[in-house]
């Protein structure tokens, strides 16, 4: 018979460890300013960067999010990286933002824009933006790329944007 104390320490080290794992995946999301959303806008790298503008309460906009984990997960080991940007309020990042982000497992780089003045800094994404979501930025500067989209958009839409107007990622 194994003494009791071990089958407890046991069990308490199993629950340590799936704890562990479990906050492992949880997936951080940060309130962010626009000098951090700007550092996927400017860069200079040779990264298409596929830039999703969404929120919790747009029914297309969370439709349309398994499409760009899925493209997130094809593009392991390509230089494709998505970006997933929250419009939510800055005051709904812990109590609406995170939970949503927890409950569908993204695991995409996710983050919410605290910019309550869209005036100010929706031009800098495109000029062509009326600041309606769901709207997604395909950029890559190092090959002065760039296609903006605002409505939503498939996964078959996401590939062939990345196959055809980004050819060097197929």
């Amino acid at each position: 018979m194994i003494p009791r104390r071990i089958v407890c320490l046991s069990a308490l080290l199993f629950s340590l460890l799936l704890t562990g794992n479990a906050m492992a995946q949880t997936q951080k999301v940060a309130s962010v300013k626009l000098p951090h959303l700007q550092k996927y806008l400017n860069s200079t790298s040779d990264t298409t960067y596929v830039i999703n503008f969404w929120a919790t309460w747009c029914k297309p906009c969370i439709e349309e999010l398994p499409n760009f984990e899925a493209l997130q997960k094809q593009s392991a080991g390509k230089p494709i990286q998505v970006v997933l940007v929250s419009m939510d309020f800055a005051k709904d990042l812990e109590k609406k933002v995170v939970p949503f982000v927890s409950r569908h497992k993204l695991q995409s780089t996710v983050f919410l824009l605290d910019e309550p003045d869209q005036n100010a800094w929706i031009d800098k994404v495109d000029p062509s933006w009326s600041g309606a979501i769901p709207a997604t930025l395909f950029v890559n500067n190092g090959r002065k790329q760039r296609f903006f989209i605002e409505k939503p958009i498939t996964l078959a839409q996401l590939q062939e944007y990345i196959t055809s107007i980004f050819p060097h990622n197929p």
